[in-house]
């Protein structure tokens, strides 16, 4: 794709990771967070880092099934990083809002609290992804064992799902569709690569 065309889409694609942020400052400012605030910053935070995440892990699939779309890729370490800003913005609400920079109250609340403990990890798993999303990092890391380590966004997204199941009540259905998405999109990846390996044409031997 060429750059002329890249920095605008570019530039749409952080307008668009920045909207729910802007929009949480709009609510606050004019007081319309509801009845409780807290609860709405943690659940659009949390909720906000899921869809992002779902979001890069589609890039991959729809490469494969369109090869055309190939360019998507630039995109996917934006999105990664905005994931994980999004991911330590929820993580924060719950550290200032929650647990008052309390050590011992969040050290109780991970022990005890498995849907915290969860979430936790997931925060965890991104954090090196996070820290070696530049180039230099991929330069001295290599390609495959920098790819392996990018391999926990997997890990980390089923452990954001399942911190979403935890945390709502018994009988709540509302982390249905990103557990359908997030499993499809997760399924597709071997399922493409069987694919492409049957449609390649045996060698045969001279």
């Amino acid at each position: 794709m060429k750059r002329s065309i890249l920095i605008p889409l570019k530039v749409l694609t952080w307008l668009a990771c920045l909207a729910p942020l802007a929009l949480l400052v709009w609510e606050y400012i004019t007081n319309t967070l509801g009845p409780d605030p807290t609860a709405a910053i943690t659940f659009a935070t949390g909720s906000t880092t899921l869809n992002i995440l779902t979001i890069s892990l589609a890039v991959t699939p729809v490469r494969k099934i369109i090869p055309q779309l190939s360019w998507l890729i630039k995109f996917r370490r934006l999105l990664g990083l905005f994931a994980f800003f999004y991911a330590t913005l929820h993580l924060a609400t719950y550290v200032v809002l929650y647990a008052g920079f309390d050590i011992p109250t969040m050290l109780d609340d991970v022990s005890k609290r498995k849907f915290i403990f969860i979430g936790v990890a997931a925060w965890l798993l991104l954090v090196p992804l996070a820290l070696t999303s530049t180039n230099w990092a991929i330069r001295k890391m290599g390609g495959k064992n920098w790819n392996r380590l990018h391999k926990l966004v997997y890990l980390a997204v089923v452990c954001g799902v399942i911190h979403y199941w935890w945390q709502v009540k018994p009988g709540v259905l509302s982390p249905l569709s990103i557990t359908i998405i997030v499993a499809a999109l997760l399924l597709a990846r071997p399922a493409l690569d069987l694919i492409q390996k049957r449609r390649k044409p045996a060698v045969k031997p001279a």
